[in-house]
């Protein structure tokens, strides 16, 4: 299994955000958000502080996929 993080980034699209702008708010390392940006897993602490920043659930930054369909 796989993990992507597409909703994450259009979700930022549609609050009018950078990615800089999330990893200030959220106090998150550069290579977090690089991590993020090449769909690799980051902890769930993480994950936390993206979903307390936006205001949203985990299920709507992020998905799991099977291997094949990447």
């Amino acid at each position: 299994m796989d993990v992507r993080y597409n909703k994450l980034f259009k979700l930022l699209i549609d609050k009018g955000m950078k990615k800089t702008d999330l990893r200030h708010a959220t106090g998150i390392s550069p290579n977090t958000l690089t991590k993020l940006s090449n769909n690799e897993y980051v902890s769930m602490d993480v994950l936390v502080k993206i979903c307390r920043v936006l205001k949203c659930d985990v299920g709507d930054i992020m998905e799991v996929v099977s291997a094949v369909e990447n």
